[in-house]
């Protein structure tokens, strides 16, 4: 099929051009390649388990750029049935691995609307009405937390940059110096972050890109839940003060990736309070479920925190990229970020989101999440976080009848555990017995990856390895959670027989 009509004498000709029917056709057929291709998906692997050079013969890569185009048509389904075909899938339903949720289709569509319009949404007459879709889905996130709805925010990438976004705002607003005009230096004082053990390694890029350097992070020590001790912490916030130097700001923690812990957040925020320091909550998994009856009463604490971090494309299940930070005080981000006056339209004052963050040009990301929330509603959404977190109690409730799985945490909607052969169970503490283990569950997790049939990662629990699942995806049943442990305890023990025949035990 030609990519291009002819055009009325002395129009421009652009490689790339397509004219509006020809590009109707093209989409239409695309769009039926997709979905052929998500049809197919529950049917088929999580993830084909390719070697990196099988991917790249398979999509026809490694060649020159070439000299002149192909024909849009054939590219097209050839690179749609080329990535479904060599891709994992983190919307089948037994993906269990990391925590990207499975992607809603109209979170999809989305997408392909905001390419479409394309507006810059680093400047409201950029972008009018992506910039007013974009304050409205930050209010609803908001308020479905249960942080004030005229707090401030601006959507980024993912957890990373929220939290730096969170970082830097704090940053201005309690260091007692102009830092964004005199640097750090001028505060002649070490200055101290405090979070826990279990705190995503966001903080170390923060702190080291930042100019705090990564010794001004303090990692708090965790109890047996591994959640912040809040005594530790206190004691550490003092024992600095005395030394001379200047706490600023404590990190806790809303869903630790590794196992889902929620430090005791309430307690974290009163002390913040008493000590004058800015409290930031690390969300970016766990922070909407505060808005479940399933999640601990201590994750709804990051209501009292100064800033949230969250992630849409985690428990939104928006597709990547879709990150939010939240800032209880709106005037902080324009503090931290603008260079410029405010601005007026017609009167009204209107936000250039160049002001609330990082970015200059931004996309349109928040248009995705918009339409999720609207085809959902709160309902929707409560309904599907809590039973995410009911699969997971299943899932740990199933592990622990099995007989041959040892849990070791469960926390929100993540489980980890391990594989442990029957007749090993009465030598668990022995040091031959736990260094089998280890390699016995590090060798599960990378065949079970490699099969396809279930995707879980890992974790180190107590100094232990762990095999790690996470469910963040409305596709899992109570099916595919019940299948679970025969799939990992059949290549479980055909790992353990091979292991043991090697080293003659």
């Amino acid at each position: 099929m030609s990519d291009a009509r002819e055009a009325p004498a002395g129009a421009r000709r652009a490689p790339l051009a397509i004219d509006p029917e020809t590009f109707r056709v093209l989409g239409h057929r695309l769009i039926d390649e997709v979905a052929a291709g998500l049809a197919a998906v529950p049917r088929g692997p999580v993830t084909p388990g390719d070697a990196p050079a099988a991917v790249r013969e398979a999509l026809g890569l490694g060649g020159p750029l070439p000299e002149r185009g192909e024909d849009v048509a054939a590219l097209l389904q050839r690179t749609a049935r080329g990535l479904f075909a060599h891709s994992l899938f983190n919307g089948h339903p037994r993906f269990l691995g990391y925590i990207t949720s499975s992607p809603a289709p109209i979170g999809m569509l989305g997408d392909l609307l905001a390419a479409a319009v394309n507006p810059n949404v680093g400047s409201w007459t950029l972008g009018p009405a992506a910039t007013e879709i974009e304050l409205e889905a930050l209010r609803w996130i908001a308020t479905f937390i249960g942080f004030p709805a005229d707090a401030g925010g601006v959507m980024v990438s993912g957890g990373n940059m929220a939290n730096f976004v969170c970082f830097l705002a704090a940053r201005a607003a309690k260091l007692p110096w102009d830092v964004r005009a005199e640097g750090l230096p001028a505060g002649g004082r070490a200055l101290r972050v405090y979070c826990s053990a279990e705190t995503h390694t966001w903080i170390q890029k923060a702190a080291d890109l930042f100019g705090l350097g990564t010794g001004a992070v303090r990692w708090i020590a965790c109890d047996s839940a591994q959640r912040m001790d809040v005594a530790a912490l206190e004691a550490a916030i003092a024992e600095d003060r005395a030394r001379g130097d200047l706490p600023w700001l404590v990190v806790g923690t809303g869903g630790s990736e590794s196992t889902g812990a929620v430090d005791p957040l309430p307690v974290i925020a009163a002390l913040c309070r008493r000590e004058g320091l800015w409290f930031h909550v690390d969300g970016a998994y766990g922070g909407f479920a505060a808005a479940v009856e399933e999640a601990p009463d201590d994750l709804r604490g990051l209501t009292l925190a100064d800033s949230v971090a969250v992630d849409p494309h985690k428990w939104l299940y928006a597709p990547l990229e879709a990150g939010c930070a939240l800032v209880r005080d709106a005037a902080a981000l324009r503090d931290a970020f603008a260079y410029h006056p405010p601005y007026y339209h017609f009167e009204e004052q209107v936000v250039n989101f160049v002001d609330h963050g990082l970015q200059n040009s931004r996309g349109f990301r928040a248009l995705k999440v918009w339409l999720a929330l609207r085809q959902a509603g709160a309902r929707g959404y409560r309904d599907s976080i809590g039973e995410d977190i009911r699969l997971a109690r299943r899932l740990a409730g199933a592990l622990r009848a099995h007989g041959e799985f040892e849990v070791l945490t469960e926390a929100l909607s993540i489980v980890t555990f391990r594989y442990v052969p029957a007749d090993r169970r009465a030598t668990l503490s022995e040091g031959a017995t736990e260094a089998h283990l280890e390699t016995l569950n590090r060798e599960l997790l990378d065949g079970s990856q490699r099969a396809g049939e279930v995707f879980v990662s890992n974790a180190v629990v107590a100094g232990r390895y762990a095999l790690r699942g996470c469910i963040v995806n409305f596709h899992t049943s109570a099916a595919d959670v019940d299948a679970i442990p025969g799939i990992l305890a059949r290549q479980g023990r055909a790992i353990d027989t091979r292991l043991r025949a090697a080293s003659g035990s």
